[in-house]
């Protein structure tokens, strides 16, 4: 896996997740949404530690600044 997420885009997806388990903890959200919300904050936890999307790697995205 090559990676294909920068920093900006990590900060975001984590910020993202925490807003939903905030909500989810405030019980704002509950039920079959609140299911649906959690799967995507999981996995923007985990795209984000891996700095790979793989979404991404179809349509040839990457938000990774290249320094050479």
């Amino acid at each position: 896996m090559k990676k294909n997420m920068g920093s900006t885009d990590k900060i975001i997806r984590i910020a993202i997740a925490v807003i939903i388990a905030v909500l989810y903890f405030t019980n704002t959200i509950s039920g079959t949404l609140a299911l649906i919300l959690g799967a995507f904050a999981v996995i923007f936890i985990i795209t984000s530690f891996i700095s790979f999307c793989p979404l991404y790697l179809p349509f040839g995205i990457s938000t990774k600044k290249n320094i050479e």
